[in-house]
This record gives C-alpha cells, sequence and structure tokens, in this order.
C-alpha cells in the first residue's frame, strides 16, 4: 500500500456569493482507507467532494488526489477517479452491458480492456448472468450495483461516493458496503458521504461537518470517546417533552436530547445519575426506564453539533 496520502485538503474553501459552502476544510486521506463525512443539510459534504472530483473550483485553499492539483489539474483528477452520486446516471433502456459499454467509452476505456473491465465490473457487483437484461427491470440495490460497476469500470486509484445508499432497502445496503470494503481491501481509496449511521460506523475515520466546518475527525470509536463527556443514560418517561424539560434543570447533567421514544441524557457524575428518577419524580413525571447505554455515533453528533444529520440532495 502506498504511504503517500491519496487524498490531501488545506484549508479548502467555496463561496456562492456571499454564502460559504465549505470553510477551510482540512484532512488526509490514506491509500486504501475507507473515510466518511457526516453532516446535516447544507454542511458542505456534496460541495466538497465536487471539488475533489474537478467539478467546482475552489474559492481558496488547496487539494490534490493522488498527486494532481484539483484546480490547476482537472481533467488529470477525473481520469484517475470514479464517481457516484445518490442520482444514479443509468440509461434505463440500456442493458446492464450496454451501460457499461457507454461508460467504459466515456472513461476512455476500449477494446480488449474495455472487454476485460465489463467482466470485472459484473463478477464485483454480482451482475454476471444479468447482462443482458434491460436496466429498467432492475430494483434498486441491483441499479446501485450497477451504477459502482460503471463508475468503477476503469480501475480508478479513488472513489468518490456522493450519498450512495439514499433510498435503497437495508438489505441492499449491507452488500453495498460488503463491495465497498473489497474495493478497499484491493487499494482504492474512497470518500464517502452518508447520513446512515450505521454506514458512517463502517468507515475507518470520519470527519463530522456542520455549516461547512470540520468539528470532529477520527475513527468510530474515537469520535464517540471524545463527544461524550460523562455518563450516557437511556430514559423512558412521560410526559416526554416535560421529562426533557424537567432533566435539563437536573444537577449535573450536560446534555439531554429526544431519541425516538426515549432521552439519551449525559450526566457528569454517578452521584447525579443516582439521584435523577426523584428529580424527575418529584416535578410529576413518570419514568419507566432508565439504564446506562454505550454511546452512539448519532450521540456523538448532536452532542458536538446540536442537531441529527439528514439526508441531502445538494449539500
Amino acid at each position: 500500500m502506498d504511504p503517500k496520502p491519496s487524498i490531501v485538503v488545506d484549508n479548502l474553501v467555496k463561496r456562492f456569493g456571499k454564502f460559504v459552502a465549505v470553510n477551510r476544510v482540512s484532512f488526509q486521506i490514506r491509500s486504501g482507507e475507507i473515510f466518511g463525512l457526516l453532516g446535516p443539510n447544507g454542511s458542505g459534504k456534496s460541495t466538497t467532494i465536487r471539488m475533489l472530483c474537478g467539478l467546482l473550483t475552489p474559492t481558496s485553499g488547496s487539494a490534490t488526489v493522488v498527486g494532481f492539483d484539483i484546480a490547476r489539474q482537472a481533467e488529470e483528477v477525473r481520469r484517475h477517479i470514479g464517481y457516484m452520486s445518490q442520482k444514479f446516471s443509468l440509461y434505463d433502456d440500456l442493458t446492464a452491458v450496454e451501460n457499461l459499454e457507454f461508460f467504459g467509452g466515456l472513461y476512455g476505456v476500449t477494446g480488449d480492456a474495455l472487454t476485460k473491465g465489463i467482466a470485472w465490473a459484473l463478477g464485483m457487483s454480482g451482475l454476471a448472468g444479468n447482462e443482458q437484461a434491460l436496466t429498467r427491470e432492475f430494483s434498486g440495490g441491483w441499479k446501485q450495483r450497477l451504477a459502482l460497476g460503471c463508475a468503477v469500470l476503469h480501475r480508478p486509484r479513488v472513489l468518490f461516493l456522493d450519498e450512495p445508499t439514499a433510498g435503497v432497502d437495508p438489505l441492499s445496503r449491507r452488500q453495498f458496503w460488503d463491495l465497498i470494503h473489497q474495493m478497499s481491501r484491493e487499494g482504492i481509496t474512497i470518500l464517502v458521504t452518508t447520513h446512515y449511521m450505521d454506514e458512517a460506523e463502517y468507515c475507518n475515520r470520519l470527519a463530522l461537518i456542520e455549516s461547512g466546518r470540520i468539528v470532529e475527525m477520527g475513527t468510530p470509536g474515537e469520535i464517540k470517546r471524545l463527544a461524550i463527556h460523562g455518563n450516557l443514560l437511556l430514559i423512558e418517561a412521560a410526559p416526554l417533552g416535560d421529562a426533557l424539560a424537567a432533566v435539563k434543570r437536573a444537577p449535573g447533567v450536560t446534555d439531554a436530547s429526544v431519541f425516538g421514544a426515549a432521552l439519551h441524557v449525559v450526566v457528569g457524575d454517578q452521584q447525579s445519575e443516582r439521584e435523577l428518577p426523584a428529580f424527575l419524580a418529584a416535578r410529576g413525571i413518570r419514568v419507566d426506564r432508565i439504564e446506562p447505554i454505550a454511546p452512539s455515533l448519532e450521540d456523538a453528533f448532536v452532542s458536538l453539533t446540536g442537531e441529527k444529520p439528514a439526508g441531502d440532495a445538494d449539500s
């Protein structure tokens, strides 16, 4: 594996008029690493990827992809990368193999290289035997795998995936991530944006982004440890809204949020934890369940940014 980073981003900025979409973002991604960008709507994830693909020119800062400058050598960058967005660029009136042939032509893959590339993409995506089927007959998961095959037909060194599993069923998402890890093991560097917390756990490292800025970066485990200062409790109580308002005023509570039909509450010490049930009961709150839990990435994200990430079409 190449010890040099495949992607180097240094103080990257992108403005649209007065709006700052990406604000002094910096990170490096190693060869073969799966690196995730996680953030809410409008956080700058997609804008960052589009700059790194050479599709948008940065306002300031710099970045290189496999050694090529994204601003001065955009064409070279595009020759060495694959790109897949949540809006799969497939042609429904073409067969699977015809889609692969078309995208191979766009990437300049011809002759024997194209034949081998198509065979590899069909095998990798699990579509061998269905290459003559019309794409419109495929399920969402099959279309997703075909789109991935089209994106990596030319065997790129770097793969950019922008919300690639949005709208796909959980089983197809899991199978898709098996393919991602397979490509990572083959040395392909992968940068992915996602709003699914279970997917973020599959990344080697993550950058959490809010309002165009990176607020935390590290492995999923590191981010969870850094974000939660204290003990995390699950509290099932009623009325939920009143319970949230009350628990925020409890001694020792440093953070509290609604998660589904329960509360996730951070307390700074064990004494505060022991006193919580009586504190809530004294204020007319019925506590049905209270227990310590391990923090999730969603807990970490809420703690660091104050909001939950959500899917976006253009962020």
